[in-house]
């Protein structure tokens, strides 16, 4: 959830520092802070709040250096505060650990070094993990690397730290367990951060640290790895990046957010390159193709993931049930392994992440791997923990997605669950050659349409005007587009702060109609489908009570159109791709809405993007 940066060469480590914490402030913004080493003396500052409120105090003061950690945080021990702010020190005040995790048994080791004549500042578990590497350290006058090896075997949890003794200002000791760590690689110089974005522009050499390994940065040295558990060697595995600075920067939008809701024609288009072949009626994806038998032979597929993850793997039991007849369960990754799920090597696992780091769905992906799945991992980042961990897999070719609230990611998710679906269906014999390829050549037009669908920005922020002030809102979407009003209803209480929930137009009369008044905006997702005549009465029996419709149509709608207070006309397309067509209009309202609230978009308040913790 965290951010972590460091850097060790020949240049002055600030500038990177800040420019690396601000790539990772998505990852958390409730604090922030910074220690260089400048060979004589620390520059060491923290401060609640943003970057730029530790900017504040650290532009004026003194800052040089050619070797520095940072940090910008999401509180997990601790309220956001200066003195829970990392990086932090020991009591000697040697020691500067930054972290990135939750170290589980912290209170057992804190009670532990307060017998020991320790003293605590911080409610953070941080401050004991760097006070037990230290208490090691004076115990057995070892080196700062075999120090936090020790105390690593001691705890329970999950990390990705970087620490350094201001006795040795050139070196620093890094580790990983279960949170995400990158290394890049340069001509004397080494970067460390919490994904590549920080230091993109000086090289695209990494290495990504494996779960239960450490490394030794030391300048001048090559880069030494060794396993945690064991202290072996191990041969450092370096990846060339294929990624560009021009990604991760605004490029004239406003915010992340709009920028990545206007790039997802690309990314679609991105997604489906070289695997979807209409001319020739073929889908090529090689991790479908090695496991074919496991598919085609399963007695059920399972999907995990975790908030618009588990929306896009909704979507995608709605496609593999319809053309693959397979029978589909989606299942909440935070809930999955708690419930003692009977699992076994008939079943098929997807577990679906953006980031490939999120802690919940990683232990669902282990814990069903363990017990004879066969797992197949939808991410979006390579060599991630999630695409590492599971057999075989398809990335999602979004591109970084900095903002908070999931935008691109949700929709290329779902390209791919569109893509395993009729792959499948058509192996299996489920689905007809003239459906099959009639989806083909309507999927292959879906970035056209999402180009078309961007179109309605103007009526989104027209509309945002009039609902930017209700303290409730409900969508409602049947069949395919339920769980576009969720992931709808979730937009906009993200980052908007409005109250709001999704639900099966059907079950409207269950309970929410309870809550329908002349003040009460109720979204529609009501494209053409064979249940538009259902989702019609629902809406009229929403108007009979007042409510205030918003509905999403297509062009040529007479009927909901003619009752609706508002509509937004998206194009038409198959029901099965309508969730990605129908999500655009609903992520513009929620920005819009969001930016006339006077709302952070980008990174809305207690959130983070990378959800690296349970």
């Amino acid at each position: 959830m965290c951010g972590i940066v460091g850097y060790l060469g020949y240049r002055d480590a600030y500038p990177i520092l800040i420019k690396g914490l601000k790539r990772l402030e998505y990852r958390g913004y409730d604090s922030a802070g910074i220690a260089i080493h400048n060979g004589k003396e620390i520059h060491y500052y923290k401060k609640k709040g943003k970057v730029s409120d530790l900017e504040s105090i650290s532009d004026v003061a003194p800052h040089d250096g050619k070797m520095g950690i940072a940090h910008t945080r999401w509180a997990t021990h601790g309220e956001p505060s200066d003195t829970n702010s990392h990086p932090h020190t020991s009591q000697s005040g040697n020691l500067f650990l930054i972290h990135n995790g939750i170290i589980e048994n912290f209170h057992s080791i804190k009670e532990a070094l307060l017998s020991r004549g320790f003293k605590f500042y911080s409610e953070t578990d941080t401050e004991v993990l760097v006070n037990l590497i230290e208490d090691i350290q004076q115990a057995e006058d070892c080196s700062l690397e075999m120090a936090v090896r020790q105390a690593l075997n001691q705890v329970i949890g999950a990390y990705a730290i970087c620490v350094f003794d201001k006795r040795n200002p050139n070196e620093i000791v890094v580790a990983k367990m279960g949170s995400p760590l990158v290394i890049g690689l340069a001509p004397d110089e080494y970067f460390i951060a919490s994904d590549a974005t920080p230091f993109l522009e000086y090289t695209k050499k990494v290495v990504y640290l494996q779960d239960g390994e450490m490394a030794l940065i030391k300048k001048g040295a090559p880069l030494v790895i060794k396993e945690i558990s064991t202290n072996l060697p191990i041969n450092p595995y370096i990846q060339q990046l294929q990624m560009d600075i021009e990604q991760i920067e605004k490029g004239g939008f406003e915010h992340f957010m709009l920028k990545e809701i206007y790039e997802q024609p690309r990314s679609i288009r991105d997604t489906l390159r070289g695997r979807l072949l209409p001319e020739q009626g073929l889908i090529n994806m090689r991790g479908i193709d090695e496991y074919k038998e496991k598919f085609l032979n399963a007695n059920r597929i399972i999907i995990v993931g975790c908030g618009t993850s588990w929306h896009a793997g909704l979507v995608g039991e709605y496609m593999i049930e319809d053309l693959v007849r397979i029978p589909v369960e989606v299942e909440y990754a935070s809930e999955f392994r708690y419930r003692n799920p009977l699992i076994n090597e008939k079943d098929v696992v997807i577990a679906i992440s953006q980031s490939g780091e999120t802690a919940d769905t990683l232990a669902a992906v282990k814990l069903a791997k363990s017990m004879g799945a066969t797992i197949f991992g939808i991410c979006n980042v390579v060599g991630s923990s999630i695409a590492r961990e599971t057999h075989a897999g398809a990335y999602t070719h979004a591109g970084p997605e900095i903002g908070v609230a999931s935008t691109k990611a949700f929709t290329a998710q779902i390209t791919v669950l569109a893509l395993m679906a009729l792959k499948l269906g058509y192996m299996k014999g489920t689905l007809s050659e003239s459906r099959y390829m009639r989806l083909l050549i309507e999927l292959n037009s879906i970035p056209e349409k999402v180009e078309e669908t961007l179109k309605c920005d103007p009526i989104t922020r027209y509309l945002a005007e009039i609902y930017k002030d209700s303290n409730n809102a409900l969508y409602l979407g049947r069949g395919y587009n339920f769980p576009v009003a969720l992931e709808g209803a979730l937009k906009l209480k993200e980052i908007s702060y409005i109250h709001a929930e999704g639900y099966p137009a059907a079950e409207m009369k269950h309970g929410p109609i309870a809550l329908i008044d002349e003040n009460m905006p109720v979204i529609v997702i009501a494209p053409k489908s064979d249940q538009y005549d259902k989702i019609f009465s629902n809406v009229q029996e929403v108007k009979a009570r007042k409510g205030k419709i918003l509905a999403i149509v297509n062009h040529d709608d007479e009927d909901i159109a003619s009752i609706a207070d508002h509509i937004i006309e998206v194009p038409e397309t198959e029901n099965i791709f309508s969730p990605i067509i129908n999500t655009i209009p609903l992520q513009l309202l929620s920005y819009h809405i969001a930016l006339l609230r006077g709302c952070n978009v980008d990174q809305p308040r207690n959130l983070a993007k990378s959800v690296t913790v349970e």
